[in-house]
């Protein structure tokens, strides 16, 4: 039996915490046990929240106690097997790269000691891992960011960045779904919209896909943008083995801490509304996976 422990999240949650480092391995942990526990459900249980390191599982405790709860859960994760490696949903993101789209790409190319050409070809030249959804519907929490990129953020976060921006934060990368404030480094903008309230699926994907971004020209960005807004544009979306590197660091593992704030990030992505911009004491290198 996989190993996992169980904590309390509130009055009607508990969190089934796979480990304490941010890995491929513990991300298929957890997509396996949601896909386990949705394809067996439990009665009482309203929702499966996949974070970093674990997953919260928001049950009506009306319906069904803590007891009986926590017995059903280890009974049906009982011999559990990551999600691993084979074959995943990759989806195809154009972005374009640079310019009034990407203000911050020459900034990202002299912290890396590169030409903005050579950014945009790293960066675009493998797939990312989603492993959590949350701060905004539709916002990606990505893993695998070659190290060349990695940027620190802003010293004093924008009040506004445009829906579809396309940023490096530290060790992150990700897309902007809303306009919202922030700190990360824009290198350029997709025309895509990854939440729309509207569409039957309003987010593009999930945790456990991947994202390939697809460099474009600002004529294929306008064209698009026209697409979208009459709604026949629709993102390529692939089922393939995902070119993901490993990082540098024990068996792809990216950065440690979970264990000190996951519990926090179980809240920010089951939570509607969160505060987007860090307070001053933040400390960046604990906290860098939890904040835009």
């Amino acid at each position: 039996m996989v190993g996992f422990n169980i904590t309390v999240a509130g009055d009607s949650a508990i969190n089934l915490e796979f480990g304490n480092v941010i890995s491929e391995k513990t991300n298929g942990l957890i997509r396996a046990a949601a896909q386990t526990l949705e394809a067996n459900p439990i009665n009482g249980v309203i929702e499966l929240v996949p974070t970093f390191c674990s997953l919260m599982v928001v049950y009506n405790p009306c319906v069904v106690g803590y007891d009986e709860l926590t017995s059903q859960v280890r009974g049906k994760l009982r011999g559990l097997v990551a999600t691993t490696g084979g074959i995943h949903r990759v989806v195809k993101i154009p972005v374009c790269y640079g310019g009034d789209f990407g203000p911050d790409l020459g900034d990202v190319a002299e912290h890396a000691g590169m030409r903005a050409e050579e950014v945009i070809a790293i960066h675009s030249g493998h797939d990312y891992l989603i492993d959590m959804l949350g701060f905004l519907p539709g916002f990606a929490y990505l893993g695998g960011l070659d190290e060349r990129l990695h940027t620190p953020r802003l010293a004093t976060p924008r009040t506004r960045i445009e829906p579809g921006a396309v940023g490096i934060g530290g060790a992150q990368t990700g897309i902007y779904p809303l306009a919202s404030p922030g700190g990360w480094r824009i290198i350029g903008r997709t025309p895509v919209r990854p939440y729309d309230p509207d569409r039957e699926s309003p987010i593009l994907y999930a945790a456990g896909d991947y994202l390939r971004f697809v460099p474009i020209t600002p004529q294929e960005f306008s064209l698009i943008e026209t697409q979208v807004e009459s709604g026949t544009y629709e993102c390529e979306i692939i089922k393939g083995r995902a070119a993901t590197p490993v990082q540098a660091g024990t068996a792809g593992e990216r950065s440690e801490g979970c264990e000190a704030s996951e519990r926090n990030a179980s809240e920010r992505a089951a939570a509607p509304q969160v505060d987007a911009v860090p307070q001053a004491n933040q400390k960046e290198e604990d906290e860098d996976a939890l904040w835009v």
